[in-house]
C-alpha cells in the first residue's frame, strides 16, 4: 500500500510540473511567434503594428528603434530555452521552428538586402536593445554557434556601432557593459572600461538590502529586477571568466542577489498581482526578471523552494496575460494587465513589452529540475494571508 500511495503522489507530482511547464510554453509561443515568424519570412516591418506611448517624446524615432526593441527582448527571454535540449517531443518540435525562426530572423535583420533588415544607429534607444540581443547570446551560446560566419561579423558592428551612443547616468551603464561583455566572450576585443565603470558606479549606487539606486536617485520601481541585478549577475558570471579583478565584488553582488529575490517573492500576491509602481509597468512580468534568472541560474536563496518561486511566477504569468486587452490582432498592447495606454511611458513603442519573455527564462531548466518536478509549494504570501507562521524577513547590509 505505501508503494502504491509514493508512485501514486510521484505520478500526480510529475502531472503538475508537467501541467506548468505546458502551460508557460503555451504563454511564451503566443507572445513570441507573431515577432519570430514573421522575422524568419522577411515581413516583421509589415506586420508589427506602429505604436507608441500616448505622451511619447519622439513618435518617429520611436517607431523607428521598435524593431531592434522587440528583437532584442524577445530573444533575450527565450534564449535559455533555445539554448536547452530536453523536453517531451512536442517541446522539441516547437523548439526546432524557434531556433530555425531564429536563426533566419537574425540573418533577415542584418542584410542590408532584406526588407527586415534593421539599423542600429538610429538613436540611443538602440543602445539598450543591442545590449538585451547582446544578453541573448551570452545566455544562449548555441546561437552564436549556429550562426554563419558572415552573420556574426555583421551583428559584432551593429552592436560595436551603439558605443557612439552615450549612456545614460543611470542602469543604461549597464547596457554599455553587456555588450562589451558579449564581444569578450566570442573572442573579439572589448572595452575593459565601460565594464569596470558600469560595474564600480553601481558600487556606489548600493544603498543596502539588496537594492540600488538608478542614478543620483532612488526609484521606487522595479529596475533593480528590470535591468540592475539581472545584468550585474550575466556580467560578472561572464567577466570573471576573463579576470580575477571582480571576485570580490562578485560575492557582494550574490548576497545582494539573493536578498532581492527573496523580497521579489514576498510582492506577488495570492493571485499573482504586484503593486504597481514606477516606471515601464508594460513590461508587465518583468518586473519578475530578476527572481526567473535566479532560478534559471540555480542561484535561489535556500529559503525558497524552487517549486514555490514556480508557483509565484506561474501566478503572475496567468495574472498579467489573462484579461483579453492583453493582445491585439496578436501582438502585445500597452499596458500591465490588458489595454492601458495611459500607463506607457514616453519611450515606449510596440516593441517594449516584449521584455515581458524575461519571465519565461526558467524554461531554460530541464523539465527534470528541482523547480520544475518538484509537486506545488505555496509562496510566502499564500502562506502569511492563510494564517501559517512564516520566518521573519532580516535586512542585510
Amino acid at each position: 500500500m505505501r508503494i502504491l500511495l509514493t508512485w501514486c503522489l510521484a505520478f500526480w507530482s510529475a502531472g503538475l510540473w508537467a501541467q506548468d511547464r505546458a502551460f508557460w510554453l503555451k504563454e511564451m509561443d503566443k507572445m513570441c511567434r507573431p515577432v519570430l515568424e514573421s522575422l524568419a519570412h522577411d515581413s516583421l516591418m509589415i506586420k508589427m503594428p506602429q505604436r507608441v506611448s500616448i505622451r511619447t517624446d519622439n513618435k518617429e524615432s520611436r517607431i523607428k528603434v521598435q524593431y531592434v526593441e522587440v528583437l532584442g527582448r524577445v530573444l533575450s527571454g527565450i534564449a535559455p530555452w533555445l539554448q536547452c535540449e530536453e523536453g517531451d517531443a512536442e517541446e522539441k518540435a516547437l523548439r526546432k521552428q524557434y531556433r530555425e525562426w531564429t536563426l533566419q530572423g537574425i540573418r533577415n535583420s542584418l542584410d542590408p538586402s532584406k526588407k527586415d533588415y534593421m539599423r542600429y544607429d538610429i538613436a540611443g534607444q538602440q543602445l539598450v536593445d543591442a545590449s538585451f540581443l547582446a544578453m541573448a547570446f551570452v545566455r544562449a551560446p548555441w546561437l552564436w554557434e549556429n550562426l554563419p560566419q558572415t552573420d556574426r561579423e555583421r551583428l559584432v558592428q551593429a552592436i560595436r556601432s551603439t558605443r557612439q551612443f552615450k549612456p545614460g547616468f543611470s542602469n543604461w551603464l549597464l547596457f554599455s557593459a553587456m555588450n562589451e561583455v558579449f564581444l569578450a566572450k566570442y573572442g573579439y576585443e572589448y572595452d575593459a572600461m565601460r565594464i569596470d565603470y558600469a560595474l564600480m558606479q553601481h558600487e556606489q549606487w548600493y544603498v543596502g538590502d539588496g537594492m540600488y539606486k538608478d542614478g543620483d536617485s532612488y526609484a521606487f520601481d522595479y529596475y533593480n529586477s528590470y535591468v540592475i541585478h539581472p545584468y550585474l549577475a550575466n556580467i560578472l558570471v561572464e567577466i570573471t571568466k576573463k579576470t580575477k579583478s571582480y571576485d570580490g565584488m562578485w560575492e557582494k553582488v550574490k548576497a545582494r542577489n539573493t536578498r532581492y529575490a527573496q523580497i521579489q517573492e514576498r510582492l506577488i500576491g495570492q493571485d499573482g498581482s504586484f503593486p504597481p509602481t514606477g516606471r515601464s509597468l508594460i513590461y508587465r512580468g518583468a518586473a519578475f526578471h530578476h527572481l526567473a534568472d535566479m532560478a534559471w541560474r540555480n542561484a535561489l536563496p535556500k529559503d525558497l523552494k524552487p517549486a514555490q518561486v514556480r508557483g509565484a511566477l506561474t501566478a503572475v504569468i496567468r495574472k498579467t496575460l489573462e484579461s483579453p486587452g492583453t493582445y491585439k490582432d496578436g501582438w502585445l498592447t500597452l499596458g500591465l494587465y490588458g489595454d492601458q495606454p495611459n500607463i506607457a511611458d514616453v519611450y515606449n513603442n510596440q516593441g517594449s513589452p516584449y521584455l515581458a519573455t524575461a519571465i519565461f527564462l526558467p524554461l531554460g531548466l530541464s523539465p527534470q529540475d528541482p523547480f520544475w518536478k518538484d509537486a506545488p509549494a505555496k509562496w510566502t504570501q499564500q502562506k502569511v494571508w492563510e494564517g501559517q507562521d512564516v520566518s521573519h524577513d532580516p535586512k542585510i547590509k
